[in-house]
């Protein structure tokens, strides 16, 4: 189980090595479509249980 923003933020980056991460950006700086990649694998761990609902309400890229 995934408990922290920061492993969160490592499994999006692992299962989507098509998009470039820039350290040190905030999430509205990423395009549109790495935001929606991020919403959609946040709410999918959400819903597999991986991630509890406070971690999903939370989390940012």
């Amino acid at each position: 189980m995934i408990t922290t923003q920061k492993d969160l933020r490592a499994a999006f980056w692992a299962a989507h090595p098509g998009f470039k991460r820039h350290p040190g950006w905030t999430q509205n700086q990423y395009p549109t479509d790495t935001r929606v990649a991020w919403c959609d694998h946040v709410e999918h761990l959400r819903r597999d249980g991986q991630i509890n609902e406070a971690l999903a309400q939370r989390a940012t890229l």
